[in-house]
């Protein structure tokens, strides 16, 4: 991945600032492409991009992850000037290809390392479940769960920073409330690009968000204490862009802790950064209410479960509760008719 300076090369590596960097340094200028990029992508089988999308997005509300029901669409910020991705599946889910292609006023011609790493990330291209599907094979009842959703990966948010933000916008709201105060707050933010479907947005940087002021914020929709935590995250991440460096490489407990240690964090937000900023297929958030009532229904269970229940219960299909916690969304999703679940295709 094409990155402005070593600084911020670090910062990729570590997962918190990968994309969206903004540079008046001279590696933004150079050669750009003079037309859409095109390239193809191949992910581990089995795979399927729908699935992996609703996973990304959650509710249809949300306008930063966009999904038509062929394409994938994301707006990124590559070489400081926006673009927007699109990603279709061309192949089959057990032998998947994915068509991408980058679509910008100006794409740099290193757009395609940055794009692919990005979506490698955020899709979880690369992720190998054979170890699941051969645990789910021996439990009828999960075999079942994994063969109904075949081809979903765990994805991941591009940054532990995009992450916190969902989460903070989420908090003590249903998703769908939480993501239409995201949108709000995206189209405050300074990477979006006009289409054919008008203009779209890309999650804002933490720069982006310290120019909202704290009544701006409150007018979006914010708390006061919602509006601290952004604003106290994104003065943070500007003076220090590598704040967050360390999380990738603490063990869960200690990674917990750190981030207990931010304003506006508590042990809910803590795992959900942990499996969906940081990739820990071992983490399921017990402290979500909609996951768990959906985890209590699906066994079948007459009483409800709390935190330790979840955690006895999921205990068994280590080390992936948290992937158990993504079928979860999907059968949340398909339950109310967002997503549409047929035959499964070769």
């Amino acid at each position: 991945m094409a990155c402005a300076d070593t600084k911020e090369k670090n910062a990729a590596e570590c997962g918190w600032y990968p994309f969206g960097i903004r540079s008046d340094d001279s590696s933004t200028r150079g050669t750009f492409v003079q037309r859409p990029l095109t390239f193809e992508l191949s992910p581990i089988a089995p795979f399927c991009l729908e699935f992996t999308v609703w996973g990304l997005r959650r509710r249809p509300e949300n306008q930063v992850d966009r999904w038509d029901g062929t394409t994938y669409r994301r707006v990124i910020c590559i070489r400081g000037r926006p673009a927007e991705v699109r990603v279709s599946e061309r192949g089959s889910r057990e032998a998947p290809r994915l068509e991408v292609n980058v679509i910008g006023e100006r794409v740099h011609v290193g757009a395609k390392a940055e794009v692919r790493a990005l979506l490698t990330h955020l899709l979880g291209l690369q992720v190998d479940l054979k170890p699941f599907y051969g645990m789910a094979s021996r439990e009828p009842k999960l075999r079942e769960l994994a063969e109904r959703y075949r081809g979903l990966k765990p994805g991941r948010f591009p940054t532990v920073f995009e992450t916190l933000a969902n989460a903070f916008a989420c908090q003590q709201f249903t998703i769908a409330a939480g993501l239409q105060l995201l949108n709000r707050l995206v189209r405050r933010g300074s990477v979006g690009i006009k289409t054919q479907a008008g203009m779209v947005f890309g999650f804002p940087e933490p720069s982006d968000l310290l120019r909202v002021s704290p009544r701006a914020f409150r007018s979006l929709g914010f708390s006061g204490q919602k509006t601290k935590a952004f604003r106290e995250l994104s003065s943070k991440l500007v003076a220090e862009p590598l704040a967050l460096d360390t999380l990738m490489n603490r063990k869960n407990e200690d990674a917990i802790n750190f981030l207990l240690e931010l304003r506006g964090v508590g042990r809910w937000t803590a795992e959900y950064v942990l499996l969906r900023g940081l990739g820990r297929l071992d983490v399921f958030p017990g402290d979500d209410v909609g996951a768990r009532n959906r985890l209590a229904k699906w066994l079948q269970r007459s009483e409800p479960m709390n935190y330790a229940s979840v955690r006895r219960t999921v205990e068994r299909w280590q080390p992936y509760a948290g992937f158990i916690y993504f079928h979860m969304l999907m059968e949340s999703l398909t339950a109310t008719g967002k997503l549409c679940v047929g035959q499964t295709p070769a």
